[in-house]
């Protein structure tokens, strides 16, 4: 339904930033024609100061303004005339949309998910290793981390012979930890909160 002297915004150019609405392009609108540089350097600071007060951003630091003046550079279609107080080359970046995160793979999922990914990559970082000093400082370092995680998570008791066997499946069999040899580290008493001292009501 037309109705005479009524415009919707669904008839209108859509605009680049909303959020700073109709009214404030076309005042860049307006900006962008005027005759004389000085006349559109004067609009132009005004404007700005008035898109601060569009959006929710009490500092006025100069990334803040920098992004006031990237904005107006693209509100005006790159056709504002003046000397611009900041570098506004790379203003074409913020329209660019990030892109989109990649899906794990459904054969990417780690076996025994208590132990986390770090875990998962350090041990099929000791299935490549040489035997050696190194390799052995790692399994070391990883297996101790292996209990505290059992202990911290509380997929049942994070006893010696467990670690052993699940860090030879997650090295597919390359690390078999030897429990005569080996000596864990003494996992830390858990701390026990102290009783809150509750004195009796006179009666």
């Amino acid at each position: 339904m037309n109705i005479p002297g009524l415009d919707y915004n669904t008839q209108r150019e859509q605009l680049l930033l909303p959020e700073y609405g109709r009214e404030v392009q076309k005042m860049i609108d307006y900006a962008v024609g005027l005759p004389t540089k000085d006349e559109r350097q004067r609009c132009a600071h005004s404007i700005v100061n008035i898109m601060a007060t569009k959006v929710a951003q009490t500092s006025d630091d100069a990334s803040f303004r920098q992004t006031l003046w990237n904005h107006l550079y693209l509100m005006s279609r790159k056709a504002l005339d003046i000397d611009w107080p900041c570098d506004v080359e790379e203003a074409e970046r913020l329209l660019t949309k990030p892109q989109p995160l990649k899906l794990r793979d459904k054969n990417d999922r780690m076996p025994l998910r208590h132990y986390g990914r770090l875990i998962t990559q350090l041990t099929e970082t000791l299935k490549t290793m040489e035997p050696g000093d190194k390799r052995d400082e790692l399994t070391r370092i990883v297996a101790n981390q292996m209990k505290r995680n059992l202990a911290e998570w509380g997929h049942g008791a994070p006893d010696d012979e467990r670690v052993a066997n699940d860090i030879a499946r997650l090295t597919d069999g390359v690390i078999q930890l030897d429990l005569k040899q080996f000596k864990f580290d003494k996992l830390p008493l858990p701390e026990v909160a102290e009783p809150v001292n509750r004195k009796k009501r006179k009666r």
